[in-house]
């Protein structure tokens, strides 16, 4: 039997746990002007890893080496894509937004010249509706439409006035990313030391933290890439201005469960439609519905699988929710943290049950 601690030991743990726990805040407060660096810096280590191994597999003992071509690897097909893209995506907003100020471009004009070109039946359904006051919805979509350009030019001046900080950031993030590749099976075991849970419990945890971030990137930003890339193309081929922007557009539309790219492809295919260029409205809805939209159907299952298959509306609302809180950086944390919202409550269900954690999940994570 156990003899009970003395008084004098009981308040000096309490006192090292109050300890550790100020720690532990103090420190994620000096982190976290660099939080979304070493978030993203975590996600590129987990996605790499496997390519990391490999190296490390054809280089034994040269993890130094094997961590720098990973690197290297993730520099060029990522990062320095993502920067030229971005600044072309800048560029493109800004002389749409020119043009938009000059007058070149009127969204009223090209509401009015809508509303004339919609057949009689089209008019009378809308009537029926009661939509018949177009004059304050044509104002109300100019004004969105120039609102919405002029804060996507205020972003894009800030982030050019902050360059410092973005190479900041990014330096961060490279670096620690090299680090977590080559120290990265060292730091998982020193976590798992200290995590205060059970073996079965922690081990499930931290794989399924891994599965998710994996999934969520493959099943999400690639389908995303890939939907925005072909309808970018799509809109390049059938000469809609803009294509580059649309593009980018329905690559963050795609992140949407349910509405998807169709946000942004209906509204000009209807546009397209109904001012009498029938040929490439019927084109674009052919593209819309079996070649973009199939692309989610067909790559998600095949990049995910059904390891963490959770529902639509859970990732819809997780996304927005994400995004509200974090900004970008929420289109990742928010399915993550309901991935593993879901994880951690089959755990505990399981853990209830009468053969506690036996069956599948145990058997993976030990």
């Amino acid at each position: 039997m156990n003899a009970e601690k003395p008084p004098s030991t009981r308040i000096e743990d309490g006192v090292f746990l109050a300890l550790v726990l100020l720690v532990t805040i103090a420190f994620a407060w000096v982190i976290e002007p660099f939080a979304a660096a070493i978030l993203w810096g975590v996600i590129v280590a987990i996605l790499f890893a496997p390519v990391n191994q490999q190296l490390l597999a054809s280089m034994p003992g040269r993890r130094n080496g094997a961590a720098l071509l990973t690197l290297l690897l993730i520099l060029v097909i990522v990062i320095v894509p993502a920067i030229v893209l971005a600044m072309a995506l800048v560029q493109e907003g800004s002389y749409f937004y020119g043009r938009l100020q000059s007058g070149q471009i009127n969204v009223a004009e090209i509401f009015d010249r809508f509303q004339a070109s919609l057949p009689h039946w089209a008019s009378a359904w809308l009537e029926r509706l009661g939509i018949t006051n177009f004059a304050t919805v044509r104002d109300m979509l100019s004004d969105g439409i120039a609102s919405s350009f002029q804060t996507l030019a205020g972003q894009a001046l800030s982030i050019g006035q902050s360059a410092m900080g973005f190479v900041l950031a990014l330096g961060v993030m490279l670096y620690l990313t090299f680090f977590l590749l080559r120290d990265g099976s060292n730091l998982v075991a020193m976590l798992d030391r200290a995590a205060p849970l059970r073996a079965t419990p922690r081990h499930a945890l931290m794989q399924q933290f891994v599965i998710v971030v994996r999934a969520t990137i493959k099943g999400s930003l690639v389908v995303a890439i890939v939907q925005g890339l072909i309808g970018g193309i799509a809109f390049w081929a059938l000469g809609i201005p803009g294509a580059l922007l649309w593009g980018v557009l329905m690559g963050c539309a795609s992140l949407l469960p349910a509405v998807g790219t169709g946000l942004v492809w209906v509204p000009v295919a209807i546009y397209l439609l109904a001012t009498g260029a029938l040929v490439k409205g019927l084109i674009l809805v052919f593209c819309g519905i079996f070649i973009i939209g199939m692309v989610d159907n067909v790559l998600r299952p095949i990049l995910v699988g059904r390891e963490t298959r959770i529902p639509d509306y859970v990732v819809l609302i997780t996304t927005l929710g994400g995004i509200e809180l974090f900004g970008v950086n929420g289109i990742i944390i928010g399915p993550v943290i309901a991935s593993l919202f879901i994880a951690t409550w089959n755990i505990v269900t399981r853990m209830r049950r009468p053969g506690g954690m036996e069956g599948p999940l145990a058997d993976r994570t030990e």
